[in-house]
């Protein structure tokens, strides 16, 4: 089902136009607009945590949530493409690659609904949908997205239950455009609760507003009905 405006329009309400113009037009991909949004550009800086945080990240990679992986410099592309699921809900791709060293290659993939029960975007992470992520937007003074994570719930066949943060991490994402550079400036940290910080990468990208379909390899493997 769609409504004209997308996901990140319906969650901001008015606040949306706000955003700095080339803001609204990478945020406001959606089936009604008919466009998506390939993004490309270099991560000047991916870091982790301390040694301790290797099992967690490494865990991430099975499903292209996280990965353990650090360096400068590296190149990256994002993939912004909307398409109806299976349930009729109209999904966002946020499809990370990055090309961390040569010949290894690591994704950070998500999936974007608007919840008209939770009134907020919901981020489904990984490959399989299993965690659902409750997302709070504003808009900063400059015309900046901020966006940070809230409440977590896995689903997995029968099981479903609110997934404790002292396993998992909170995310802040800024992600704002720079007049004079004409690129996108992104930058991200994931923090756990009881043992700091995670993960994190910053960045400069362009973007490259396509037309046609969602490429099928920038969907989830497994669709997740439960928000």
């Amino acid at each position: 089902m769609t409504t004209g405006a997308g996901i990140f329009e319906r969650a901001l309400g008015a606040d949306f136009a706000r955003l700095h113009p080339q803001l609204q037009r990478r945020f406001g991909v959606g089936v009604d607009a008919g466009y998506g949004c390939v993004g490309r550009g270099v991560m000047t800086e991916v870091r982790r945590g301390p040694w301790w945080t290797l099992p967690f990240l490494l865990i991430g990679t099975f499903r292209n949530i996280l990965f353990p992986e650090r360096g400068r410099d590296v190149p990256f592309r994002i993939d912004n493409h909307a398409y109806v699921d299976d349930f009729g809900r109209e999904t966002v791709t946020f499809v990370r690659t990055m090309d961390v060293r040569p010949g290894r290659r690591r994704r950070f993939d998500a999936t974007m609904i608007y919840s008209e029960a939770r009134r907020r975007v919901v981020d489904y992470l990984g490959t399989h949908q299993h965690l659902a992520v409750d997302l709070d937007l504003a808009v900063t003074d400059d015309g900046g997205l901020l966006l940070t994570s809230g409440a977590q719930r896995f689903y997995e066949g029968r099981a479903a239950f609110r997934f404790p943060m002292v396993f998992s991490g909170r995310a802040r994402l800024i992600e704002r455009y720079d007049d004079e550079q004409e690129c996108y400036l992104i930058d991200l940290e994931i923090h756990n609760d009881v043992f700091g910080f995670l993960f994190g990468y910053r960045g400069a990208f362009t973007c490259e507003f396509v037309d046609g379909p969602a490429p099928e390899t920038v969907k989830p493997y497994r669709e997740e009905a439960r928000e």
